[in-house]
């Protein structure tokens, strides 16, 4: 079975937090996720998130503190996700370059989106830490 690291982004703006629509053609098409992607062999959790949003989103992020850790298994993959907190520099505009749509998700909204199974299971840790952090 193939396994991968991934790291993904939880940013939050005024209008909530952003989340990120697979293109149609990947695996899980459709389904929505945190922006980011695999980290690859020799590449740190951070800097390997810092790519990936540069490559999916065209912008940079100033990555924090890791917000959860979760392994998934599929069918056919493995997944070990670290969720880490980030934030856009001033002037940070994302655009859905290597993602079908990006959306901003209103507190206390992500379980109406159709995420993707890896990701269901950290999705009140995600809401509570946010909520916290808004306070």
């Amino acid at each position: 079975m193939r396994s991968v690291r991934v790291v993904a982004a939880v940013i939050r703006g005024p209008a909530g937090i952003l989340v990120s629509r697979r293109l149609a053609e990947a695996e899980r098409g459709g389904q929505w996720e945190f922006p980011g992607g695999k980290v690859e062999p020799g590449e740190d959790e951070p800097v390997a998130l810092a790519r990936e949003i540069a490559e999916e989103l065209g912008c940079a992020v100033e990555v924090g503190p890791l917000v959860a850790r979760h392994r998934h298994r599929y069918p056919d993959l493995e997944v070990e996700l670290a969720f880490y907190r980030c934030r856009l520099p001033a002037g940070a505009e994302p655009r859905p370059l290597g993602v079908a749509a990006l959306a901003w998700a209103p507190p206390g909204t992500l379980s109406s989106y159709d995420f993707c199974a890896a990701d269901l299971p950290v999705l009140p840790a995600i809401e509570a830490a946010e909520s916290e952090q808004g306070s």
